[in-house]
Parts: structure tokens; C-alpha cells; sequence
């Protein structure tokens, strides 16, 4: 895989599109989804007024990592709704997910957003309607314990567990 030449400054640069993307469990794709959303990462701040001074500081606490939302086809297989029926139970099991941004060709990973320890928390059954002629879409959404991105040519290097 080739690295695309960085741009020079003050180039314009062509933004990604948001429908080239893939979804990778524990390094291997995972179903037809249609939609990722909630990608968002919080520090909280804190307010902090130094000693013999009117000044007030902002200091950076805790991060929180908003839960993410994959949207995907219904289909037979079971895989995802075992994952999430195990945490139902009490056995969670965290896996690492990678929401993996293709170029505008498809072919090669442009970016690669890794959610580290990552475990079910909400399931959405897909909206049945005898009229509808649209794919049944069911919704998973996950909680995570990090966030990542990798770029490039080393978004392509599958990371382990």
C-alpha cells in the first residue's frame, strides 16, 4: 500500500467520503452496515482559579468516549445478536472494533478509527412494515474503553488484541 503524498501547504485537499467504509471485529469484517454514528470523544474541563490571582484557568479532566452506533442489514446470521444475548447474561465479552475509512476508489484504507475494549449496549430490531419495500436495518450500539486513529499506510496493519 502506498502512502498518499502530503499536501503542500495551503493545497486544497479533497475531504473523504462518508460512504467508503468497512467495519472490522477483532480484525475481520463484520456484516453489511450502512451507517456509523456517535464517533466522539469529551474532556471535561475543570475550573481552576490560580492563588493571589483573578485569573481562571480551564484544566483538562477525565475523557469520555460516547457510545457508537453501527447500523446494518438484517440477515441470518447471528453472530451479532449472540454477542449482544451474552452480555444480556452477564458475560461480556470486549472485542476490539475498527470502523476502517476506504479512499474515494474503495480499494485502499484511507483512515482507521479503533475502539478499544469495545462491548454491546444497546440492540434496535430493524422496523418491519408490510408496505416497506427498504432493507431491514437493526441497530447495535457499542461502549468502549479507548479511541484511536491511524492513517495511511499503517491503518492497514491489522492491530492485535
Amino acid at each position: 500500500m502506498t502512502t498518499p503524498a502530503t499536501p503542500q501547504p495551503g493545497a486544497p485537499v479533497d475531504p473523504y467520503r462518508a460512504y467508503n467504509f468497512k467495519l472490522l471485529i477483532n480484525g475481520i469484517t463484520n456484516g453489511h452496515f450502512t451507517e456509523v454514528s456517535g464517533l466522539e470523544v469529551t474532556i471535561t474541563r475543570r475550573a481552576y482559579r490560580e492563588a493571589g490571582n483573578d485569573r481562571i484557568r480551564a484544566v483538562p479532566c477525565q475523557v469520555d468516549y460516547a457510545p457508537v452506533t453501527l447500523h446494518f442489514g438484517l440477515t441470518s446470521s447471528r453472530e451479532l445478536w449472540d454477542w449482544v444475548q451474552a452480555a444480556a447474561r452477564g458475560t461480556v465479552n470486549r472485542r476490539n472494533v475498527s470502523v476502517v475509512l476506504l479512499d474515494a476508489a474503495g480499494t485502499s484504507e484511507a483512515l482507521r478509527w479503533n475502539m478499544i475494549n469495545a462491548w454491546p449496549m444497546r440492540w434496535r430490531g430493524a422496523h418491519l412494515h408490510t408496505l416497506s419495500q427498504e432493507i431491514a436495518i437493526e441497530a447495535l450500539t457499542l461502549a468502549y474503553e479507548g479511541l484511536e486513529l491511524e492513517s495511511g499506510s499503517a491503518a492497514a496493519a491489522p492491530r492485535t488484541a
